[in-house]
């Protein structure tokens, strides 16, 4: 168990030791039931007490209002692309802000079920920024305005959320949740995929102000329904049971270590180590700009792509994995989430500045 390496995935991404070690614990027979929690009935009474408590953590980790809903859903953030244009613009026209790959995905999957404006496109800046207030554009007939808050593949982050003007907000928030507070109460919806900060892959958390749950769009798959997922409590089918399960132990982990503040803290740090290591050298070129960058994906590249190759190879030897970038943009990238201890950056940076010693052109 010991013998473990320190992933620096975008998804799935590293689990803190103290949840994987209950997990393990727990495994075969869960608190002495007989069986693991994976072959529980979903509505048996063992079961649906692991549900409600991981409901309830929630809401009480991110300080979510009584006027807002949770559900549980199937189709990671992907699937939810669709479920937010099938049950909120049914036809209509919405605002989507573009800065990266998925908001790009989320916009391009709205255009099937209503009429989608562009309210700012970072194609042209290589996606570095996030937009300023007056680079916005919104419609003044739009329904909603959608954005990604944390960009991975970039490495780009909203660091406060825009003025939408009265118009509601739709965050996909899948891989800065639980990072950082946030005030719950400027969106009208979030969603979230799991494998990030909140668990595992299997699930996506859906956080949604409860009057605008309706009727969706006639098209729309039960199974994306709102409205059926408030009526059924997130059980309209066998929901993602032991992503769930996973959900509750990091969000326990999260309470006693001392709540979103303290996470938050942690992560400025952990990202302050790495960004502050780019800015006093020269063999290493940061994606992102400075007012952009993310606490969670670090993204840079060395003087040339056989370097990056190496410096992935030489890196994984040390135990340091997972840290070749997307192909979008090649490089590298670092996810730094919640899990991430400050130990494994502080390793990191002395790798890299090891590895660039070594490679000086």
């Amino acid at each position: 168990m010991k013998d473990r390496v320190f992933n620096f995935a975008a998804g799935p991404s590293m689990l803190a030791d103290e949840v994987l070690d209950e997990l393990y614990e727990e495994f075969y027979n869960y608190q002495n039931t007989g069986m693991a929690v994976m072959e529980m009935s979903h509505r048996g009474k063992d079961y649906l007490k692991i549900f409600e408590e991981a409901k309830q953590r929630l809401y009480r980790v991110m300080e979510i209002p009584e006027e807002y809903e949770v559900f549980f859903m199937h189709g990671g953030a992907t699937g939810q692309f669709a479920a937010v244009a099938l049950n909120l613009l049914k036809g209509d026209k919405a605002d989507y802000i573009l800065t990266g790959n998925f908001s790009k995905k989320a916009a391009m999957e709205a255009m099937k079920y209503g009429q989608v404006h562009i309210a700012y496109d970072g194609k042209d800046n290589g996606y570095r920024h996030i937009p300023k207030q007056e680079e916005l554009s919104f419609d003044e007939d739009s329904k909603y305005v959608h954005l990604c808050s944390n960009n991975t593949i970039f490495g780009t982050q909203w660091k406060t959320y825009p003025d939408v003007k009265g118009k509601i907000l739709v965050g996909d928030l899948s891989s800065d949740i639980l990072s950082r507070k946030i005030d719950v109460s400027r969106f009208g919806l979030i969603y979230a995929g799991a494998q990030k900060n909140i668990g595992i892959a299997g699930i996506s958390v859906v956080i949604i102000r409860k009057d605008l749950i309706e009727t969706p769009m006639a098209i729309t798959p039960d199974i994306l329904s709102y409205e059926l997922m408030a009526k059924h409590d997130s059980m309209l089918n066998t929901p993602p049971t032991y992503p769930i399960y996973v959900l509750g132990k990091v969000l326990k982990w999260i309470e006693k270590s001392g709540g979103l503040e303290a996470i938050e803290s942690r992560n400025r740090e952990k990202a302050k180590i790495l960004y502050d290591y780019l800015d006093t050298q020269s063999f290493y070129k940061p994606h992102a700009e400075k007012d952009s960058r993310s606490l969670m994906n670090v993204t840079f590249t060395t003087p040339n792509e056989d370097l990056d190759k190496r410096f992935v190879s030489e890196a994984a030897e040390r135990g340091l994995v997972s840290l070749k970038g997307h192909r979008l943009v090649g490089g590298l990238r670092a996810s730094i989430y919640n899990a991430m201890p400050k130990d494994a950056v502080e390793k990191l940076v002395e790798f890299m500045d090891g590895f660039a010693k070594e490679n000086a052109l």
